[in-house]
């Protein structure tokens, strides 16, 4: 009888092990930086961002704009998106300009990106709060926000983690571009309000990578987390 109850406790603890949802990981600092294969200071700038890519703890992602485009070197990882999205931040700080090279920090400072220790620094000050817990499914197929406080959007941003093309004129002719997690596509996919919610989403290609932010109508980030296919 004692083996009979111990057998049906041992499976019951199993069946409790099993159904326990996964933990989600600390949420990464999110820097974000603006750029272009057709801005000459740009450079400095891609390569801060490709040490960043290998850092634990840091999301980095590149936004290409397309207003360099038009000065001899079409960026092929340039969209429009990006453009919007960083004349979005430069209302936030209260900017009537953009520029390239420029690095946004937890959507909440930005600074030069080719300043290396500055940014550094900025991520070092940065204090992350996981308000919105950002959880991937083992089969890469869906992610779910957690309860939480706050408000902000869903954000899918699809990367490819390494990029390498030849630049063939504008001001970086002759020179090779050396793009890290450069942004392809990125949409908002639905509104976080505090609720858990799970939504549905393709896999990850080889040598790409995927990113869910939740950010704020402030800008601020509220949840993050990225999922890495191999680098090809």
């Amino acid at each position: 009888m004692n083996s009979l109850i111990f057998a049906v406790a041992t499976i019951a603890l199993s069946c409790a092990t099993v159904a326990a949802p996964a933990r989600a990981e600390p949420r990464p600092v999110v820097v974000e930086l603006f750029t272009s294969q057709g801005c000459s200071s740009c450079p400095p700038a891609d390569a801060v961002l490709a040490e960043l890519a290998q850092r634990k703890g840091v999301l980095a992602l590149g936004f290409h704009v397309d207003y360099w485009d038009g000065l001899g070197w079409r960026d092929p990882l340039s969209a429009a998106g990006s453009t919007a999205r960083q004349h979005g931040y430069a209302a936030q700080f209260g900017k009537k300009e953009i520029y390239t090279p420029q690095i946004v920090v937890d959507g909440r400072s930005q600074l030069v990106g080719s300043n290396r220790e500055a940014v550094l620094q900025a991520i070092t000050q940065s204090q992350p709060q996981a308000a919105a817990p950002v959880t991937f499914a083992v089969d890469g197929r869906s992610v779910a926000i957690g309860a939480g406080t706050g408000q902000g959007k869903i954000i899918l941003i699809r990367f490819i983690r390494h990029r390498t093309n030849a630049v063939q004129a504008g001001e970086n002719a002759g020179r090779m571009a050396n793009d890290a997690n450069g942004v392809e596509t990125f949409k908002t996919v639905g509104e976080w309000t505090g609720q858990t919610i799970d939504l549905p989403m393709d896999p990850v290609d080889a040598n790409h990578g995927l990113a869910v932010l939740i950010q704020a109508n402030d800008g601020h980030i509220l949840g993050a987390a990225s999922l890495l296919a191999a680098q090809s």
